[in-house]
Parts: structure tokens; C-alpha cells; sequence
């Protein structure tokens, strides 16, 4: 299918043809029309356009990760993973219109008309895949054209509710652009006396002729307004998009005594107090389409809220569509360009430019699509990208997700493996076709069943969402594949148990991407203590950093949180240091209180059985300043510390050696991988023990007793 795409290093549109997206908490719907927003997608461009300079200073919060990053990590981990996030193409668009063709919920039939809306969901693209809390049903009478206008519209529509006005009252709305022309329509639909202010007289005249009672430029506003309401405007609703404050001030001027002024565009936030304060007027940020936005609950994964939260996004999207079908809102006088999707880039050029008036700009797809239809897209063949050698178990390659961890950690090492790279498959078409391309493979598809079903790949990276893991793994290993999973290899122990029956039904490899293990300096800590004569004591401190609540990592479903998704790491490296297994856990965590997650700061006491002990000390309330990992170990006399992979301290007899790795750490991504395709027999029953052990730490915090650990539980 075709996608417009955003080239975020040069700023460039472009379209491409992309694998059709996998229908998952939603709907798959085959697009007629969708809406450019100018104002959102603009801002984006112009980032897009600017410098790597003028990138950092329009992003200070990311500058301020890298260089936290570069402290840790080393500097060259850095750049990769910046340069990672900007050569991976921006899907643009959030709103469309058309038809649904896959459904994965009730709510929805084949066949249905339909709006959606969501940015990355609601894309500029032959098909789309929306969850069904951002998809309405288009009524009878309303047009794909007009349907498309509806997330738009729903943001109109909020701003219009957070002013809280009522039959009679008399409102401005600064800025007629395309969402301040649907602000007038919808306070006359509400029964308000309306005056439109814009400094464009082109507006001011469609906004006259779209129902506002009085339009106005800035000069001589004042008296218009004493005319319009002597008192003052009830509400005054902002819609224009400046980095002025002027619009604010203005609206304190036109508000009445007590007032309210409700921003919805994004202008200078200056707010002049002394006109405020003598108003005692309010001032409301209107958030985009309505309750549930950028709640994952509701956006993501369906799950709605009681009616009493009368108008979220999804009944704000409604009820537009229904004011557009009652005829009480005008689109045609607002659609002043059309473009095929294979002109893209010249209506964003039209919109850059600004050499004609335009206000809706749509582009439009062909009938069935113009492009492929399919979730499997052949790419031009690379050259040859196996490395000759020594043979290897491993000869073709397919990958499963790319996501962050994956392409700043994982991927990047692909090209250096001896192997071909057969089918990469992730959830969405344009991360398949965009890492597929860069990294040399073959093909792309959003379903991973095309790679379990190629016979020419023998082994499978799944780097996917956490929930995911243990489910494709167990699909590639029942399909006679070599498996190679990230970490957690499964967020419970019903999955572990289906794991460890498949992995002993197939009889073929699976490696965890336990990646420690495989630093350089990791295997010189083992080197010193390999004849050691007494038990370990090992102490594996992580200064995590502050985790965001909403974070991905927190979800129950998805994530299972940090001290199942990270402890895994630390324990096992403690397992390679002493090549011993976890027999007990006895953990600890802080309880949860503002924004501290119940499992982010806590303390795993594991009890090894040479007798040796470890200690994991997990938490959030650091300085992200300071190392972030350092794992410390005692025995026979002697000390060993290393400190983010990138400082190897070893102490005996009073002697100490030091290694220091400035530019980069090097956490062992490149050497598990290489592992993985020569053949090595991966540890996999300490994998499991690690897993293991992570769930009954879960279950030691929630009892306050410590948790033995045996394998027989999961049927090792």
C-alpha cells in the first residue's frame, strides 16, 4: 500500500510502498480520503527541515537524555541511538475516512463506513489500523470528504464544551482557520451569538457566510465588541496558532468579568495577570479531541469510560458527524484543495509555501487502493549480505519487531553476522519497510506468521513487546525454528511453563538476550574468579532513573514492570559469574505513593546453590548523573567491579588491574548475537531459573516471606 512518510533528518515528503497493517485491538479500514492538518503536520516538517542544531534546541528534554546517555554508555552509543530515532521515517496524518476491511472486534462489521482519528493510527495511507475507541460509524448522508474532517472536528468540539457555554451567550473565537471556522459553526449550533476575529478579511468573510454574527480584524475590535456585548464576551475561545502572546492578551481584553478563555491553538502563553486578576477570569487549555487522550487504556486498548465522562474523544467524534448530517455544519466552503496521494508532496509544498489560499486540504485514494494489498512486501534484493567464513548453524535470518531497544541495541549488529537476512515482520507497515531497507532484508510483512512460514530461514530474533515474547517463541520453536527472544523470555508463569513444553518438544535452540554475560568485560570478571575456592558474595546496584507512570513497562499486560522486564539482567549475571543457580529469593520493595510504581524500588536477596548470595538493589530515586549499573563481587580474598560496562576494576593480594572503555560500553549485544548464529549451546535451564526467580521475587514482595526456587514448577 502507499504511505506519505516523513524523512525527519531532511525533511523531506515522500510516498512509499509499505506491507498493509495488521488488524489488532480494532479495525483495518481501506481509506477514501484523509485530512492534512497544516498547523500540527507543518510544525513537524519545519522540525523536520531544521539542522541537527536547531533540532536539539526545539528538543532540550531529548538533548538532555542524550547527554545522560553519553555519561553512561559512552558517546558513541549516544549518537547511534539519535541518529537511530531520526533516520526512521514519521508517519503524518490523524485523520481519515473510509471503509472497514478487517475487524478484530464487535463493534465493528466488514464493510462499515467509517471516520477515524489518532496520530500513527489515523495516517495518511491506503490502510489504516485503529483501535476501535478512535473509529465511528459514518451516518447515512454524510460523505467519505466530509467524514474525514471528523477528528479535526472533535477537537473543535472540546474546545466548544471546556467553555461551558450556553444557549444565549455570546462567544469570540480568535483565528479562523480550519478549526476556529468549525468552532463558529458548532457555538451556532449550541444556540450563542458568535463574533470571528482574524486578521485575514478572506476569513472574515467565509466565517460571516458560515453563521458568525459579527467578524472583525484587530482595528477597531474594541468598539465591535462594546456593540456585539457591552459587558464583555462570555467565553472567548482561542484557535488561532502564533508564538505570540498577542492572542491572550487580546482575549483577556473581550473577556467579561468572570469569564472563561479557552485555548485550543498552540499561541504564546504570556498571560498578562493585572487584566486577569481585575477579571478574576479563568484560563482553560483545551487537550486535543477529549477524555481518553493519550490514555493507552482507552486509546489502545478499548476499554471505555462510564458514561458520566459524558463526551470523551470517541462520542466528541459522534457527535460532529452528527451536526454534519443534521446540515448545522458546512465542510464544502472549507475544502479548498484535493490531491491524490501520489501528489503528497506537493500539497505539504502548497501548504509551506502558502503561495494560495487553502484551509481543508484532503488527499484522496483510489478505489481498492493503487498500491500493493498485501502484509508481505519484496524489497529490491541486496546484495549478498552473508560474510564468507567458517560455516555456521545459522545461515538465514528473519527478525520479528523493531522497537527502540531493538534498533539502537540489536539491529546495528546485523550487518557484521555471517548470515542472510531473510523477512523482517513488525506490527506496523512503515517500521517493517523502513528497517528492512536499511538493515538489507529481503522482504517485510506486518505478519510474523510469513516468517515462521519460510522455509529457508533456520532461526528467528524476536525482539517484540514483552507480553509477546513467549507466545512467538513458542510459535517458532513448534515451527522448527532456531529461536533467539529478547528479555523477559515471559511476564508469567503459565507462559514459562508453555515455553519450557515447547522447547522440549522441538528439541531446537532458544537464547535469551541475557546480553550481559557476553561483555568482554564481563567474561575477564569470570576469567578471575574462575578457580575460586569459597562461596561469592555479588552485589548488582542499578540507579534506573525516574520511569515515567505511563510508561509501556508498567502496563500488566504488556510490560509486567521492572522488576520482571530489568532484574532478570542482574540475576542472570550473577548465574555466569558463579555458574551456580538461584535456589531462593527473599526481596523487598518500597510501596507505591505519587508516582513511585510498586515494583521500581526494591531489593532481591537470591541464595545460590555453591552458597553463594546476591543482592539486587533496584531504584528510581537516584540522580541519573551518577552510573547507572555496577556490579561488585567478593571471594577468596579478592574484589572485582565493574561500572556500566565501561570500567573493569580487579583487586587480589593488594594488587589491582583497571580497563577503561571511553568512547562506548560494550554490553555484549554484538557477542550474544554472533553466539547465537555460530551455534553455541545457550543456557537455557538458567534462563529459566532467571525467569523463574523474577516471578517468585514478585510474590516474596506481595507475602513478606522468602520464595524457594524450583524448576520442577515450570517442568524442568
Amino acid at each position: 500500500m502507499k504511505q506519505v512518510l516523513l524523512d525527519l533528518q531532511a525533511g523531506s515528503i515522500r510516498v512509499e510502498n509499505v506491507p498493509v497493517p495488521a488488524v489488532r485491538r480494532g479495525v483495518v479500514v481501506e481509506n477514501v480520503y484523509s485530512l492534512i492538518s497544516a498547523g500540527t503536520e507543518s510544525s513537524l516538517i519545519n522540525l523536520a527541515e531544521q539542522s541537527l542544531i536547531g533540532k536539539a534546541k526545539a528538543r532540550p528534554d531529548d538533548v538532555k537524555k542524550v547527554i545522560q546517555k553519553i555519561g553512561t554508555d559512552g558517546p558513541l552509543p549516544a549518537y547511534r541511538q539519535a541518529m537511530s530515532r531520526l533516520s526512521k521515517p514519521e508517519p503524518l496524518g490523524y485523520s481519515c475516512a473510509g471503509t472497514v476491511v478487517k475487524t478484530g472486534t464487535d463493534d465493528f462489521e466488514v464493510g462499515d463506513r467509517v471516520a477515524c482519528g489518532g496520530a500513527g493510527y489515523a495516517v495518511h495511507a491506503e490502510y489504516v489500523s485503529v483501535p476501535k475507541n478512535l473509529c465511528v460509524k459514518v451516518p447515512d448522508g454524510v460523505g467519505f470528504r466530509e467524514a474525514a474532517f471528523t477528528t479535526v472536528g472533535s477537537i473543535a468540539m472540546h474546545g466548544v464544551r471546556n467553555a461551558k457555554v450556553t444557549v444565549g451567550e455570546n462567544v469570540a473565537v480568535i483565528g479562523l482557520g480550519l478549526i476556529g471556522l468549525l468552532v463558529v459553526q458548532i457555538l451556532k449550533a449550541a444556540g450563542c451569538r458568535v463574533i470571528g476575529i482574524d486578521i485575514d478579511q478572506e476569513k472574515l468573510t467565509l466565517a460571516a457566510s458560515l453563521g458568525a454574527d459579527v467578524v472583525s480584524n484587530y482595528d477597531g475590535l474594541s468598539e465591535r465588541m462594546k456593540a456585539f456585548s457591552p459587558f464583555g464576551a462570555d467565553a472567548v475561545i482561542i484557535t488561532a496558532a502564533t508564538r505570540s502572546s498577542a492572542p491572550i492578551e487580546a482575549a483577556g481584553c473581550l473577556v467579561r468579568d468572570q469569564g472563561r478563555v479557552v485555548v485550543v491553538g498552540n499561541v504564546g502563553m504570556n498571560v498578562p495577570r493585572d487584566i486577569f486578576y481585575q477579571k478574576e477570569a479563568e484560563v482553560v487549555v483545551s487537550r486535543s479531541y477529549g477524555p481518553g487522550r493519550y490514555d493507552r487504556n482507552y486509546e489502545e486498548r478499548g476499554i471505555d469510560y462510564p458514561i458520566y465522562v459524558r463526551w470523551t474523544e470517541r462520542r466528541n467524534m459522534e457527535a460532529f458527524l452528527e451536526l454534519v448530517r443534521q446540515r448545522k455544519i458546512d465542510l464544502d466552503p472549507l475544502i479548498t484543495h484535493t490531491f491524490a496521494v501520489d501528489d503528497a508532496p506537493e500539497a505539504y509544498n502548497l501548504i509551506n509555501t502558502g503561495r494560495e489560499r487553502y484551509i481543508g486540504v484532503l488527499l484522496q485514494y483510489s478505489p481498492n487502493g493503487s498500491g500493493a494489498s498485501s502484509t508481505l512486501t519484496y524489497l529490491e534484493r541486496p546484495e549478498e549480505t552473508r560474510r564468507r567464513g567458517e560455516p555456521t548453524a545459522v545461515r538465514t535470518l528473519g527478525c520479528i519487531g523493531a522497537g527502540v531497544h531493538a534498533l539502537s541495541s540489536l539491529y546495528p549488529h546485523l550487518p557484521g553476522l555471517p548470515v542472510n537476512l531473510a523477512g523482517l515482520a513488525t506490527a506496523t507497515g512503515l517500521s517493517a519497510h523502513s528497517v528492512a531497507k536499511k538493515y538489507g532484508f529481503s522482504y517485510c510483512t506486518t505478519d510474523y506468521q510469513k516468517i515462521l512460514e519460510d522455509p529457508d530461514i533456520d532461526a528467528v530474533l524476536i525482539a517484540t513487546r514483552n507480553d509477546l515474547h513467549a507466545p512467538m517463541a513458542i510459535d517458532a520453536l513448534r515451527a522448527g525454528k532456531d529461536v533467539f527472544v529478547e528479555k523477559p523470555l515471559a511476564v508469567d508463569i503459565d507462559g514459562l511453563r508453555r515455553v519450557v513444553e515447547a522447547w522440549n518438544e522441538s528439541g531446537n535452540r532458544l537464547m535469551v538476550g541475557f546480553n550481559r554475560r557476553h561483555s568482554p568485560l564481563a567474561r575477564k570478571m569470570k576469567e578471575f574468579f574462575g578457580n575460586r575456592t569459597t562461596p561469592a558474595v555479588l552485589h548488582y546496584r542499578v540507579n534506573a532513573g525516574q520511569i515515567p507512570p505511563e510508561h509501556w513497562v508498567h502496563d500488566d499486560e504488556q510490560g509486567g514492570g521492572m522488576l520482571i522486564s530489568e532484574c532478570c539482567h542482574f540475576i542472570d549475571f550473577m548465574q555466569y559469574i558463579t555458574g551456580a543457580r538461584p535456589v531462593q529469593v527473599y526481596a523487598r520493595a518500597i510501596d507505591p505513593t505519587g508516582t513511585l510504581q510498586k515494583y521500581d524500588n526494591f531489593q532481591a536477596t537470591l541464595a545460590f546453590d555453591d552458597g553463594s548470595l546476591g543482592t539486587v538493589t533496584y531504584t528510581t530515586l537516584g540522580d541519573p548523573s551518577y552510573p547507572k549499573e555496577t556490579v561488585e563481587v567478593f571471594c577468596d580474598n579478592a574484589v572485582g567491579r565493574i561500572t556500566d560496562f565501561r570500567d573493569l576494576e580487579l583487586r587480589r593480594g593488594g594488587k589491582a588491574s583497571r580497563e577503561r572503555r571511553r568512547l562506548a560500553q560494550d554490553k555484549g549485544f554484538a557477542g550474544e548475537l554472533l553466539a547465537f548464529v555460530k551455534g553455541e549451546e545457550p543456557d537455557f535451564i538458567g534462563s529459566v531459573a532467571t525467569t523463574l526467580a523474577t516471578f517468585l521475587a514478585w510474590e516474596s514482595i506481595d507475602t513478606g516471606t522468602p520464595r524457594k526456587i524450583d524448576l520442577r514448577q515450570v517442568r524442568l
